[in-house]
Formats: structure tokens, sequence, C-alpha cells
């Protein structure tokens, strides 16, 4: 089994993280979260590469899953995964979400090949995943862990010194903060994370120094 590596591709006006999770050994892996610009990131997968097997969605927003549906064809088919159905209104309302937010580029509405439930596993090649829910930034949130790699994707739940924004439909900060302090710091300090705008991190600086976290439990 090669290592589990990650290659960031920043996409659309949103700036927004899109993730390409591979093997390193055999070049199989997997789009996280492709939010637009599908061109280009279709050009990081042929400068690497890849052979990607699926799309993995962490939730319903525009910047997340705009580009979804026409990265699907552009792989010739491959499934979309995710996030949970509780973000199905927010995938139904993509295009619509592009007008209130007033940017250019093409959005289109994203249908799931398969909805994504706590505890449900995914995987490429040896590497495999563990599902958590994490509602508060969208309802239907959720983020990918790999124990083995002492790895998560985290989506928009946590950054680097702040947490997810909770202003927009569906939103809950409570709940957010619930899903951080009771699903992701329980994971361990040492877990290394990726999330969907700016820098990642390590959860245990989040929980020393995050103003949002600070005194938090990892356990």
């Amino acid at each position: 089994m090669g290592q589990l590596t990650a290659e960031i591709v920043p996409v659309t006006p949103f700036q927004q993280n899109c993730c390409l999770l591979f093997d390193d050994e055999t070049r199989v892996g997997v789009v996280v979260d492709p939010g637009g610009d599908v061109d280009r990131i279709v050009a990081a997968i042929d400068r690497l590469g890849l052979s990607i097997e699926a799309i993995w969605l962490t939730h319903g927003h525009i910047d997340h899953a705009g580009g979804a549906m026409a990265l699907k064809q552009a792989l010739g088919g491959v499934a979309i995964i995710g996030p949970h159905q509780a973000d199905r209104m927010l995938l139904e309302r993509i295009e619509e979400q592009a007008k209130m937010f007033g940017v250019p580029g093409t959005y289109a509405n994203a249908t799931p090949d398969r909805w994504l439930e706590e505890g449900d596993e995914l995987g490429f090649g040896s590497h495999r995943f563990t599902v958590l829910h994490c509602p508060g930034h969208s309802p239907g949130h959720v983020v990918f862990v790999d124990p083995d790699a002492r790895f998560v994707h985290v989506g928009d739940v946590l950054f680097a010194g702040s947490v997810g924004r909770t202003d927009l439909p569906g939103g809950d900060h409570a709940a957010l903060i619930a899903s951080i302090k009771m699903k992701l710091l329980p994971l361990g300090d040492d877990y290394g994370f990726i999330c969907g705008h700016g820098p990642g991190g390590r959860l245990g600086e989040e929980r020393r120094s995050n103003p949002f976290l600070v005194g938090a439990s990892s356990a």
C-alpha cells in the first residue's frame, strides 16, 4: 500500500479547496468537493496521472458541489457519493445559490448516486475511511476519517483558527460546536486535517488555540 496523498486545487471565486485524495503508488483516488472550475480539476488529475474512482461531497453548498455533475460527466460517469440526505434541498438548489451569490461560472444542481450516514465506510484501493455526520454548517455535512493515516477531511466544519459559518440556511452554531467537540476532537490531537478553505492543521492545535474551542476535551 502506498501513502495517502492529497493535492489541493483551489477553485472558483470562493477559493474552495477541491481535494484530490489518492494513493501515491497506484495513483488511484477520489475527488472531494469539486466546487467548480472543472477544467482545472481535470488538468490536475491528468498532470498527476490519477485514476479517479468517485466524487465525494462533504455538503451541498455551491462552492463544494457546484461542479460535481460536470466533473462526473468529464470522468466518464463516476459515482457522486455523499453527503447526508439532510442536504438534499441544498443540492437541488445550487443554481439558485449561484444567483443568490451573484457568482459567474457554470454551476449545476447535483444528484448523488449514494447518500451517506454516520458510520458508513468508503475507500479506494487499500485506504479506508469512516463517515461521520457533523451537522451545523449545513444539516447534512459529513467528514471523512482515515484512522490508519490519522487524517480527516473536515470540509467546512472546522478551519485553522476558526469554525464554519452558520448564518446560511440550515446553519446551527450550537450543533456545529457539538459536532466538533463530540466527533472531531475525540479522534485525537495528532490527527491532521484538510478543510474547505485555507490551510489545514492538526486537531490538537485547534483544541489548544482555536478561540471557539479552547478548553475542549480531546476525549
